[in-house]
């Protein structure tokens, strides 16, 4: 099975890193005090405690997995070398949304640093793969779930 790489700014880089010193040294100690204080009622086979502070360390580490799998197949852009006349990842761009008439404006990311609510789109997202290799002035259609979109790059930045 091939390890996909993971394309992301540093800063996600920085905050994926961070999560996972959080989830090591912090995370690991509270659960190991968990299971410290759930063998300490005796019985292991009847101790609903215990199986739940096993559950969660399982959950944890497989977390801390998939961080550190992230980390190591990260391909980090940097803003220099984000380009201002094609639309890749690190790119905020400007839209027409001619079904809304409006003008949106969304920063394409890698997948790990999607946040819709702050207008992070991920390059595998509908819109954001659509954006990717655009030019200022091209128009292009978004088939999503919700339908057909149309948009136009009026304008991209770093």
């Amino acid at each position: 099975m091939a390890i996909k790489s993971t394309t992301m700014s540093r800063e996600g880089f920085h905050k994926i890193q961070e999560e996972l010193e959080y989830l090591v040294t912090i995370r690991r100690k509270e659960i190991a005090e968990k299971l410290k204080e759930a063998r300490s009622y005796g019985d292991l086979s009847e101790n609903a405690e215990y199986d739940e502070a096993k559950n969660e360390q399982g959950m944890l580490e497989a977390q801390i997995a998939d961080l550190e799998a992230v980390i190591a197949n990260a391909v980090i852009v940097d803003d220099g070398s984000v380009s201002l006349n094609e639309v890749g990842i690190g790119s905020f761009v400007k839209l027409k949304d001619f079904d809304l008439d409006d003008i949106v404006e969304y920063q394409i990311v890698g997948s790990t640093e999607s946040d819709p609510d702050s207008n992070k789109i991920s390059d595998e997202s509908p819109i954001g793969r659509a954006c990717l290799k655009k030019h200022v002035g091209d128009v292009f259609e978004v088939e999503a779930p919700a339908g057909t979109f149309k948009f136009e790059v009026l304008n991209i930045d770093r």
